[in-house]
């Protein structure tokens, strides 16, 4: 643990060095999806942020315990405390159980998540799982007074917590001004404040999802759930919080406020979100309907597809924009996303067949040292990326017989390569299935054709596969010992 790591503290608003609370353990919480549908692009982003995160700390040294829920119950249409749950709205409309929404696009997330390369969290909590906890979580934010009971709901009284602590303090809202103009909304709702949310709700006759509280029959609050369960797999006090920037208010926010009236203190050192996917200059979303979903990337049918994408094309389209900056969605985007990740994997693979000489006539430039300094500075992937497309060239001048690497020199790329490109950036050969198997092998023939063409003389033959493959978009280049190609 030389290298010292620093990341950008949203609770602070600038970047700090991380110093675990109890090091080398860490302790890190995500929010994970609420899951009534297949995850879409807004979804991998997190999900591939904090995979990431969760490698370099590990690289680093230090035992990562890593908690990534699923939200199955109290996840609210319009996230108001007076819609209805979005899985139980799924289920009511498809005639299912709860649970059977639940299972199924948990199953699919985690497809989904395999195929990007998403490493599985330590633990995997479920809302629906944690009742018992979530409702001692509200005695005690109860027995505090920063809470109130109406018509067998239990409320977060916002006013009376903001004078002792800072509601806001997170997503910088002005509370005291928003409190101002809900003053005249008094007495038309259950709650004294527009602004209070939710703790517990009680169930109206046909909700589906409930539980005996000792306020009614009902379901938690979706805010209630992360509380509850970082505390009990983490501690009253533990190292980082995660999750999308969408979530920082009410979400996060409640969080906080609800932590600090239950045990009277912050749970969470460092505070950490990644930046929206856009599309069009909105968020894509499945609130907003604009959202592609993973599927319909890999498959390519979506109508605003012109082809389909390849979860690593995905994984290395995100890993190229910082996490706190903006990634919106374009094919041409993509496109460029796909040829730059075929470049760097074609070098990976060179890479391999290099031979070693006793001298280097081309510079590493202290590759190793570089790509650490950008992943200790906020996880700057995109930095990382460059200096592995800069040592690139050097791979490729080597392989076409321009310039040496020495055995030291040798070992070394190929590690610094492995560690990033695999380990850390996650990024790895795409799956063949037998289809393209079976057309790799057909294009090899085709070309092995030609060689022996050329070998007989035969130069009309030789051109015209040549001439043809290349006008059907393959790029040929012959070789000391054959050939390459690539589409």
């Amino acid at each position: 643990m030389e290298n010292k790591l620093f990341i950008y503290n949203t609770l602070t608003r600038k970047k700090e060095e991380f110093k675990p609370l109890h090091a080398p353990h860490v302790g890190m919480y995500v929010c994970g999806p609420t899951v009534y549908g297949d995850a879409h692009l807004g979804h991998a982003r997190p999900a591939i942020t904090f995979d990431i995160l969760f490698r370099y700390l590990t690289h680093l040294g230090y035992k990562v315990r890593y908690v990534r829920n699923i939200t199955d119950v109290g996840h609210l249409e319009h996230d108001s405390d007076d819609g209805e749950d979005k899985i139980a709205k799924k289920a009511r409309l498809e005639k299912l159980e709860p649970m059977e929404v639940v299972q199924y696009y948990t199953l699919r997330y985690h497809k989904a998540m395999e195929k990007l390369n998403v490493l599985p969290p330590s633990i995997e909590p479920h809302a629906s799982g944690h009742i018992i906890e979530q409702i001692e979580f509200v005695k005690k934010i109860l027995d505090a007074g920063y809470a109130y009971e109406s018509e067998g709901s239990v409320y977060f009284d916002v006013e009376k917590y903001n004078k002792e602590y800072h509601y806001g303090k997170l997503s910088g809202r002005n509370i005291d001004e928003l409190l101002e103009t809900t003053r005249e909304l008094d007495g038309q709702t259950e709650k004294r404040r527009s602004v209070d949310f939710a703790l517990w709700k009680k169930a109206a006759p046909e909700h589906i999802m409930h539980w005996s509280s000792p306020w009614s029959e009902g379901f938690p609050g979706w805010h209630l759930e992360c509380s509850a369960m970082g505390t009990k797999y983490l501690g009253e006090k533990f190292d980082i919080h995660g999750g999308g920037m969408d979530l920082m208010f009410p979400h996060h926010e409640c969080e906080i406020a609800q932590s600090c009236a239950a045990l009277g203190h912050d749970t969470v050192n460092y505070w950490m979100h990644n930046n929206m996917v856009t599309i069009n200059g909105q968020k894509m979303g499945k609130s907003l309907g604009n959202f592609i979903t993973l599927d319909e990337f890999f498959t390519g049918s979506h109508e605003l597809l012109t082809q389909s994408y390849s979860p690593m094309t995905i994984r290395f389209f995100i890993l190229q924009a910082h996490y706190r900056s903006t990634v919106d969605f374009s094919n041409e985007a993509l496109i460029a996303s796909e040829k730059g990740l075929a470049r760097l994997m074609e070098a990976y693979e060179r890479l391999q067949k290099i031979q070693a000489n006793t001298t280097s006539t081309v510079e590493i430039n202290d590759l190793r040292n570089k790509c650490e300094i950008a992943m200790c500075d906020d996880l700057n992937t995109p930095i990382v990326i460059s200096h592995l497309f800069d040592a690139s060239k050097a791979i490729n001048t080597v392989h076409d017989g321009k310039g040496t690497l020495s055995a030291a020199d040798l070992a070394e790329l190929k590690e610094v390569f492995r560690l990033f490109i695999e380990d850390i950036l996650g990024l790895r050969t795409e799956v063949e299935s037998t289809s393209n198997d079976a057309y790799k092998k057909a294009i090899d023939l085709l070309l092995n054709i030609r060689m022996q063409a050329k070998q007989n003389k035969d130069w009309a033959t030789s051109d015209k596969i040549r001439n043809e493959l290349t006008a059907l978009g393959f790029t040929i280049k012959d070789t000391k010992d054959g050939f390459e190609w690539s589409l």
